[in-house]
C-alpha cells in the first residue's frame, strides 16, 4: 500500500507559484518599460516606479520563490521521511496565511505603506502575521520530523531545517519596531546600526531564502529527474555546513565605502570571497550528478532547465564575491551591474529551477503526461535567451555608468557633470532589458498554459508495469 501523503497542499502551493510568478514578472516588465519610456508610469502615484518596484521584489521573492519552496518541501519531505505531514490543519493554515500576506503586500505597497527597508518593506501588522504563519509552518515541519518513519535524514532535510530556523530570526531581528499608528512604525535601531542590521538581513534573505532551500530542491529533484544518484553525498554535507557558517557574515559588503568601521567592511568582503568554495561545491555536485545522463539533455526540457539553473548559480555566486572586493565595488556599486547580478541569480538560478520542478512535479500530482514537451522546450529557449539579453544589457549599462561617473578631464574635473547625460546613454540597454524580460514573461505564460492543459486535457499516465513474480 502506498503511503497516504497530503498532495492537496502541494497542488495549492504549486498553483500559487505559477499565478504569483506571472504577476510578479508582469510587474517587472512594466518597471523595465517605465525606465525605458517614462510615460509608462501612467501619471498616478500607485503606478509609479517607486511604488511598484517593492511590489515586484516581494512578489518574485516571497510569492513566486516562497510558494515553490513550500511546494517542494511539502512534496519531498513526506517522501523522504515516509510519513504524512504532522497536521493537515497547520498545512492549510500555512497556505492560506501565506497567500493572505502576499495579498496584503499587493494592497499596501502600491498605496505607499512601507517601512522603506529593502526586502522588508511590509508594515508592522503584516510583519507580525508573517511570524505567526511561520511558527505554524515550523511546528508542522518539526512535528513531521518527530513522527518520521526513517532514521536517516537526507541532506535536503538538513537544508530545509536551516531555512525554517534562520528565516524567522532574520525577519524578527530586522523588523523590530515601535508602532506609532496602524500603518507606521519606527525601527528600534538608528543610523548606521539600522543599516548594518538591514544588510545583515538583506544579504542573508538572499542566502537563506533564495539559495539554501533551492539547493534542497536541487538535491531532491535533480536525482529524481535524471535517474542518477547524487555525485557525492559527503560533498553535499560539507558544502552545506560551510555555506551556513560563512553566509551569515557576508552582509557588510553592501556597506563598503560607508561609515561602517573598516574592519567590519573587510570582514564582510573576506567572508564573501570565501563563499565561492561552498557555493561551487554545490554547483559541481549538481552538474556531476548528471554524469552518465548528459545524453538526456537533447530531449528532456526539465534537465535543460536544471543544468542552466545550476550553471547560473555557479556564475552568480562567483560574480557576487568578486563585486564585494573594494576595487570592483567602487566601479559597480549603485549601477545597473548590480541589477544584472541580482537577476542572474533570480531569473537564472531561482526561476529556472522553479520551472524544472513544476514541469517534473505537475504531471505526477495530476497523474497525467505533460501536455506539450515542445512547448516546454520553447519555454526553455525563451527564458534562456531572455536572461542573456537582460543580464548582458545590465552589465553593459553598469560599466557605462561606473566609467562615466569616474571620468575626469585634463583639469581633473568631472567629464560628465550633468547626471542626465549619463542616464540618456543607458536608453538602448533599458530597451534590451525590456525585451529580455518580456521574453521571460512570455515563457512563464507558456508554462501556465501548458500546466493548465496538462491538468484538463493531458493523457493519463500509463499504469506502471508490475514486476515479474519470483
Amino acid at each position: 500500500m502506498s503511503p497516504n501523503y497530503d498532495e492537496a497542499v502541494v497542488k495549492k502551493f504549486a498553483t500559487a507559484t505559477v499565478v504569483w510568478g506571472i504577476v510578479g514578472m508582469l510587474v517587472g516588465v512594466i518597471l523595465a518599460l517605465q525606465l525605458a519610456w517614462w510615460p509608462a508610469n501612467l501619471g498616478m502615484p500607485w503606478t509609479t516606479f517607486g511604488r511598484l518596484r517593492p511590489l515586484h521584489t516581494n512578489a518574485v521573492i516571497f510569492a513566486f520563490g516562497g510558494n515553490i519552496v513550500f511546494t517542494g518541501i511539502y512534496y519531498s519531505m513526506q517522501r523522504l521521511l515516509k510519513t504524512r505531514m504532522f497536521s493537515d490543519a497547520l498545512s492549510n493554515f500555512h497556505f492560506w496565511g501565506w497567500q493572505a500576506i502576499i495579498v496584503s503586500a499587493a494592497v499596501t505597497l502600491p498605496l505607499g505603506m512601507t517601512q522603506s527597508k529593502e526586502y522588508a518593506e511590509l508594515i508592522w501588522p503584516v510583519d507580525i502575521a508573517i511570524a505567526v504563519v511561520w511558527v505554524a509552518f515550523a511546528i508542522n515541519f518539526f512535528g513531521t520530523l518527530a513522527i518520521r518513519k526513517v532514521d536517516h535524514l537526507y541532506v535536503a532535510i538538513w537544508i530545509y531545517m536551516c531555512f525554517v530556523l534562520t528565516i524567522p530570526v532574520l525577519h524578527i531581528v530586522n523588523s523590530l519596531a515601535l508602532p506609532a499608528t496602524l500603518t507606521r512604525s519606527y525601527p528600534i535601531y538608528s543610523g548606521l546600526t539600522d543599516g548594518l542590521v538591514q544588510w545583515w538581513y538583506g544579504h542573508n534573505a538572499v542566502g537563506f531564502f533564495l539559495t539554501t532551500p533551492f539547493l534542497g530542491l536541487m538535491y531532491y529533484f535533480l536525482p529524481r529527474a535524471s535517474g542518477r544518484p547524487v555525485f557525492s553525498y559527503r560533498l553535499s554535507i560539507v558544502h552545506f555546513w560551510a555555506l551556513v557558517f560563512l553566509y551569515i557574515w557576508a552582509g557588510p559588503h553592501h556597506l563598503l565605502y560607508s561609515a561602517l568601521p573598516d574592519w567590519a567592511q573587510t570582514a564582510g568582503m573576506i567572508f564573501s570571497i570565501m563563499l565561492i568554495a561552498p557555493s561551487w561545491g554545490g554547483m559541481l555536485n549538481g552538474l556531476l550528478t548528471l554524469r552518465g545522463a548528459w545524453d538526456k539533455l537533447r530531449t528532456d526540457p526539465i534537465l535543460k532547465f536544471m543544468v542552466v539553473a545550476i550553471s547560473f548559480y555557479g556564475m552568480s555566486t562567483f560574480e557576487g564575491p568578486m563585486m564585494s572586493i573594494r576595487a570592483v565595488n567602487g566601479l559597480a556599486h549603485y549601477t545597473n551591474w548590480v541589477v544584472g547580478h541580482v537577476h542572474s541569480g533570480a531569473l537564472g538560478w531561482v526561476g529556472m529551477i522553479t520551472f524544472a520542478v513544476l514541469y517534473w512535479l505537475w504531471p505526477r500530482l495530476y497523474k497525467r503526461e505533460l501536455y506539450s514537451v515542445p512547448a516546454a522546450t520553447a519555454h526553455f529557449w525563451l527564458a534562456t535567451i531572455g536572461i542573456v539579453l537582460y543580464i548582458v544589457s545590465m552589465w553593459a549599462a553598469g560599466l557605462t555608468e561606473g566609467l562615466m561617473w569616474r571620468a575626469v578631464d585634463e583639469a581633473g574635473l568631472l567629464q560628465y557633470p550633468n547626471f542626465v547625460d549619463i542616464v540618456h546613454q543607458l536608453d538602448p540597454f533599458y530597451w534590451i532589458r525590456f525585451l529580455g524580460g518580456s521574453m521571460y514573461l512570455v515563457g512563464a505564460l507558456l508554462l501556465g498554459w501548458n500546466l493548465v492543459m496538462t491538468m484538463t486535457s493531458g493523457k493519463p499516465e500509463a499504469a506502471p508495469v508490475p514486476a515479474p513474480a519470483k
